[in-house]
């Protein structure tokens, strides 16, 4: 049981307080960036609620056997009314729900004090926005963020999904919106207990949904290409809830959650979801100004984890790692060795494949070694596997729906998305050699056994 309400408000009997301005802090600037035209009370809650969620999936730990846990979360808000209608209501709970695996039971207060308002002023624009998409330092939002930019000749509104601000110097205004997530969630020593992180996926689809209803903007495009956004339901890891972070099942149901708060609902565009990141890449790179590589990031481990020699580095051998490893190769993109800290993916052991005086191999790090050769390789396995033919129908009748197309063309669009993976990931294993430990480790092989 969780509170997120003011410093000074009562709290349940036996609930956790998440204190606004305390555990959950909206930042100034970025409500400024993001209400540049006027304020939008309804909005402002619903970035609380995000916070609040977060705070509840991080700080509670999933139980050793099952997955699910049950949550009655309790939010201070301006909208009293609007949040306790039963369609805004029930919208909220299913999203989460369905995104997280967990229960949710979520209830409304009304603020003591309105939050400071901001962005009163209002912004004239020569270009009319018409997309918007989420942005971070990823390959798939550079890479799609040229395409689309390409294909538009203008319009495109990016919306950062770090803390740190934009990698843009422009004083332009339309540059300078959407540069940050507006709030911070902040949790005491020891509290952070939690690493699956689902509510990430809410959280990144609000930011993008306010951002289109403050734009007066209709599509919104999600970057991931198809391993991305269909590779984690497809292959799940022991008793784990499939992640839907960036599945059009789970933004169809915010946008029914927009649509019932707002009365009007954005639209989740997924350009790429047939295709391979390489593929994808591919494209990019193909443009007459392709995209630059080499400022951005993959890697799921921190900054402690990866540093080598006072400079922060990629580690190389997580999912993400190797998955953009595979695609770069697929796309003919060199990168230096040095970017990652295992500079050697053809080593014969994970251990040798790390860069000459690296000190920090941990246990943790080569699980995530293995997991990240096996995770690519057992997506490479479903390629004409009948004994994965229903679960692969089962998703492809899942993103019918959500895509509004029939489920026979999805089928046959995922299939041979899983055949054009296991060419890129066989041709990526004979790049390494046989002896390498991520030939070693694979099922998917380019050799016969």
């Amino acid at each position: 049981m969780v509170d997120a309400v003011e410093l000074d408000a009562a709290v349940r009997d036996g609930a956790i307080a998440a204190n606004l301005g305390s555990a959950i802090n909206l930042s100034i600037a970025g409500l400024e960036s993001y209400f540049y035209t006027g304020w939008r009370p309804e909005l402002v809650d619903l970035l609380v609620i995000a916070a609040a969620v977060e705070y509840c999936d991080l700080s509670v730990k999933r139980p050793a056997w099952g997955w699910a846990r049950s949550f009655d979360l309790r939010v201070a808000v301006h909208s009293l009314d609007r949040w306790e209608d039963s369609a805004v209501h029930n919208a909220l709970e299913d999203a989460l729900s369905f995104l997280t695996g967990d229960q949710w039971i979520v209830s409304f207060v009304q603020r003591m004090r309105d939050i400071e308002r901001v962005g009163q002023g209002s912004l004239g624009f020569d270009v009319r926005d018409r997309v918007i998409m989420p942005y971070s330092d990823g390959v798939d939002s550079r890479a799609v963020s040229a395409l689309v930019d390409e294909a538009e000749k203008g319009g495109l509104v990016r919306v950062r999904l770090g803390t740190k601000g934009g990698d843009t110097h422009s004083k332009d205004p339309r540059e300078r919106r959407f540069m940050s997530v507006p709030y911070q969630v902040r949790f005491d020593v020891g509290q952070r207990v939690e690493s699956s992180a689902r509510s990430r996926g809410f959280k990144f689809a609000v930011i993008t949904g306010i951002a289109a209803a403050l734009a007066n903007v209709e599509r919104i495009v999600v970057t991931e290409s198809g391993q991305g956004a269909l590779g984690p339901i497809l292959v799940t890891l022991g008793q784990s809830h499939p992640d839907y972070r960036v599945h059009p099942a789970f933004t169809r149901r915010i946008e029914a959650l927009f649509e019932a708060l707002t009365g009007k609902a954005p639209h989740y565009e997924y350009p790429r979801i047939w295709s391979t990141k390489g593929e994808t890449v591919t494209a990019a790179q193909n443009l007459a100004q392709p995209p630059n590589w080499a400022n951005t990031r993959s890697c799921w481990q921190g900054a402690r984890q990866v540093s080598f020699e006072h400079k922060r580095r990629q580690c190389g051998i997580c999912a993400a790692c190797m998955l953009r490893r595979l695609s770069m190769h697929a796309a003919g993109v060199e990168e230096p060795a040095a970017n990652y800290i295992w500079e050697d993916l053809s080593a014969p052991k994970i251990e040798k494949g790390a860069v000459a005086g690296f000190t920090l191999m941990t246990p943790s790090l080569r699980e995530h070694a293995v997991a990240g050769v096996l995770h690519l390789d057992h997506l490479a396995s479903l390629s004409g596997s009948a004994i994965h033919s229903r679960a692969v129908a089962r998703v492809a009748r899942e993103t019918a729906d959500a895509l509004r197309m029939s489920s026979s063309e999805a089928e046959s669009n995922l299939l041979a998305l899983l055949a054009r993976h296991r060419a890129e990931w066989l041709a990526f294993q004979e790049s390494l050699g046989p002896n390498s430990f991520v030939a070693k480790l694979a099922q998917v092989s380019p050799w016969q056994r």
